[in-house]
């Protein structure tokens, strides 16, 4: 990867809905050229997708929380990652090091439907211990990682 991918890269993490051609012109390079690294990144898996960030806010979702989670042991544990799949206010669980075992982050409505969502992920087989911290602002939150 060159500075140029990077560029490229840089940008469409900026507007993922930038043309090839504004792409083109924005970089300074033939819009053939810029098409056949799009298309290399891409099939590289460097691009692994394309996609929109919503405003939680605006979807009623006002209430994010971490979670971390300590098991009995590890096959209840892959249990569990099963079930964390089918949660959609479950946006990232992590397999950790330290004294718990998974860190989840939820994005939910409010305090009503943490509570429920806790009270699930409290039943699960075989979880020991839990801890959970509600967030009460976002001082950076990246989507996407930089190609620096």
């Amino acid at each position: 990867m060159d500075d140029i991918d990077k560029k490229i890269l840089t940008r469409l993490t900026e507007n993922a809905r930038m043309t090839l051609a504004e792409l083109s012109e924005d970089i300074a390079l033939s819009l053939p050229a810029i098409s056949e690294r799009v298309k290399k990144l891409e099939q590289s898996g460097v691009i692994k997708q394309y996609t929109a960030i919503l405003d939680p806010a605006k979807l009623n979702k006002h209430l994010m929380a971490l979670m971390f989670l300590r098991f009995d042991s590890p096959r209840n544990g892959d249990k569990f990652a099963d079930k964390v799949r089918e949660e959609p206010e479950i946006k990232e669980c992590y397999y950790i090091t330290g004294d718990f075992d998974y860190s989840l982050k939820i994005l939910t409505a409010d305090t009503a439907t943490l509570e429920k969502l806790l009270t699930r992920i409290k039943n699960a087989d075989g979880v020991v211990k839990t801890q959970t911290i509600v967030i009460l602002s976002t001082i950076t939150d990246s989507p996407t990682v930089l190609p620096v």
